[in-house]
């Protein structure tokens, strides 16, 4: 099995936490957080005062993704609805991840590894840990998520998880150890992506809007409003922005019936 890649435990001196009993469940109050402050030099503070004062979605990655020989993707660059900024991203896994938050209407913002955990385990070892991306919703919660592939996660995150978790809930955010989408709502969802950007839509979302008011096939609604080349960007906005729906577990085609939202809003 391939693990996914994560960096060699730390232990260091000059990171103090309070230890917590060998084999048991993290104590959330001795799980320090670690990031990259304003000035570009690492700040250190507990986990449960960084998720409860800090923007953490707007701080750099702390850790770097190196170009593997060998797999698919490379680390890059992606753009984000959510934030309207570039966005790095480590392997493949993570930037479908970080499209399917982006996807996520209940996400305000996405960030790529800005936060590192670090608590002490068995034999009063510090263990570090880094979640691939961080998303914060709508409500102002966040979420911390691992990314694995089709192949599973590496041991190393799996044994992590449940530590990681525990100190998420302390502070009323979440953690998933995700795995891939199915592969028909993830390519849906790629194919969306592709007109995610505001351009895409063109002024036209409001006769979009309108159009689909009543579930219509997406080929009639399109040629109802116009040109097509100008009209069909338009719709997969809305459908990006999922202001108007198709039921995503089916491949998207022209005689996919969609409707609008009951009320109509989205981001």
């Amino acid at each position: 099995m391939r693990n996914i890649m994560l960096e060699p435990e730390k232990v260091s001196s000059e990171r103090e936490v309070v230890p917590d009993r060998a084999g048991r469940l993290v104590d959330p109050a001795a799980v320090e957080a670690l990031f990259i402050g304003d000035t570009g030099g690492q700040v250190q503070v507990p986990w449960l005062q960084a998720a409860a004062e800090e923007r953490l979605e707007d701080r750099m990655p702390v850790r770097t993704f190196p170009a593997l020989k060998g797999r698919k993707t490379a680390p890059g660059w992606m753009w984000m609805a959510t934030s309207g900024r570039m966005m790095q991203y480590g392997f493949g896994a993570m930037r479908t991840q970080a499209m399917m938050l982006d996807f996520d209407p209940q996400v305000v913002a996405v960030a790529c590894s800005p936060v590192e955990l670090l608590w002490r385990g068995r034999a009063g070892m510090v263990v570090s840990h880094t979640p691939h991306l961080m998303a914060r919703f709508a409500d102002g919660s966040g979420l911390l998520l691992d990314c694995a592939g089709r192949r599973g996660a590496g041991r190393r995150v799996v044994r992590r998880a449940v530590h990681v978790e525990t100190a998420a809930a302390a502070a009323g955010w979440h953690y998933r150890l995700a795995g891939p989408p199915s592969p028909v709502v993830e390519a849906n969802v790629r194919w969306l992506a592709g007109y995610r950007h505001p351009r895409c839509g063109r002024g036209l979302i409001p006769e979009v809007l309108e159009r689909f008011r009543e579930p219509t096939p997406l080929l009639d609604g399109v040629r109802a409003l116009g040109d097509p080349i100008l009209v069909w960007p338009a719709v997969f906005h809305a459908l990006w922005r999922q202001i108007v729906r198709v039921p995503l577990g089916r491949p998207l085609h022209e005689r996919t019936v969609a409707v609008t939202r009951e009320n109509g809003a989205g981001r």
